[in-house]
């Protein structure tokens, strides 16, 4: 909408600016009454230990979803069109297998970290020719990997848990720094490189300026397949990231990564509410992490069945993407 447009229709604009503010300002008074629920009604939810293994929990999740930010950032927050990966959490699940097989195998600390980070950039790269080279919708294409990728991981732990050990996943699973679980600081670590990347460097920006105005980056010289293919491999990198993660917390690699998709997929679309301008970033990400790994252990504290939490996750994830469609459509109209 033009400075004539707004000029000419104020009611309009200023209905918008306040839509807006509700959502936003809305999602975040609803971050504070769960969290003022559950710390009068399930025990021990406010003591630092349980604060602490919150956000060591919420890692493996929280991670997945910056990846998939970045490529949502980079392809535009169109659910069908725009950018989506749905590989994340089986290529979490490969990667995981990957490290397992590679350290019971004997190679090194630095042959299998590296091979594992790799196999996850690899996963990346294919999404990422899938739909720069190919064309293909990324929704059909990250949907054909996610398949592939779960296959391989049947092939190679032939869909049995694959136990393992390290120097390097007994650091995740038992390290504490400043009384912090050492995947807590994994989970935030990951999350201020990424937000200095993609919010405060001029790759970021361009990124940003790509999935939002591809005709404008276009005409301004931006390559956009090079931008929206690097999202992928970040994409890739935040899912061996993750796969580290998941081997220290589950002792190796274990069977049904994929379910998590829906988790990573809620948080990333929840994190836009976090945003003046209705946008994905990382730190809104980060805020909606924390907010279902809280939501999550409110639940287990007070003892509510699992499935309801994958019923509030699925509202969520309608209610965010129904409200942000629908303030969009209101400005393209106008």
């Amino acid at each position: 909408m033009t400075s004539s447009d707004s000029l000419a229709h104020p009611q309009s604009g200023f209905s918008q600016r306040f839509a807006r503010r509700v959502l936003r300002r809305g999602s975040l008074l609803a971050f504070v009454l769960i969290l003022a629920v559950f710390a009068v009604s399930a025990p021990n939810f406010v003591s630092p230990t349980n604060i602490a293994n919150v956000f060591a929990q919420s890692a493996i999740p929280g991670i997945l979803a910056f990846g998939l930010t970045c490529v949502v950032i980079g392809g535009g927050s169109n659910v069908v069109s725009g950018g989506l990966d749905l590989s994340l959490a089986a290529n979490l699940g490969l990667c995981a297998a990957v490290y397992s097989s590679l350290n019971n195998a004997g190679f090194s600390a630095v042959q299998a970290i590296g091979l594992t980070l790799l196999c996850g950039l690899a996963v990346g790269a294919l999404n990422g020719l899938s739909v720069v080279v190919l064309r293909l919708p990324p929704l059909l294409a990250t949907l054909a990997s996610m398949n592939l990728i779960a296959g391989l991981e049947l092939v190679l732990t032939q869909n049995s848990v694959l136990p393992t050990d390290s120097a390097l996943l007994d650091t995740l699973a038992n390290g504490v720094l400043l009384q912090v679980p050492a995947l807590a600081w994994v989970l935030l670590v990951v999350a201020a490189g990424l937000g200095l990347l993609i919010q405060l460097s001029p790759y970021g920006l361009r990124l940003y300026a790509i999935g939002e105005y591809p005709q404008a980056a276009r005409a301004a010289g931006l390559g956009l397949g090079r931008y929206v293919f690097s999202s992928y491999l970040l994409a890739g990198l935040c899912a061996a990231l993750a796969a580290f993660c998941s081997a220290s917390y589950f002792s190796g690699s274990t069977t049904g990564s994929g379910e998590m998709l829906l988790s990573v997929v809620a948080i990333a679309f929840l994190g836009v509410v976090f945003s003046r301008r209705l946008v994905a970033n990382i730190p809104g990400t980060l805020l909606a992490t924390l907010l279902l790994g809280f939501l999550i252990n409110g639940f287990q504290l007070l003892n509510i069945a699992s499935f309801w939490v994958n019923g509030v996750q699925g509202v969520l994830i309608l209610l965010v993407v129904a409200m942000s469609s629908a303030l969009r459509k209101e400005e393209g109209g106008q």
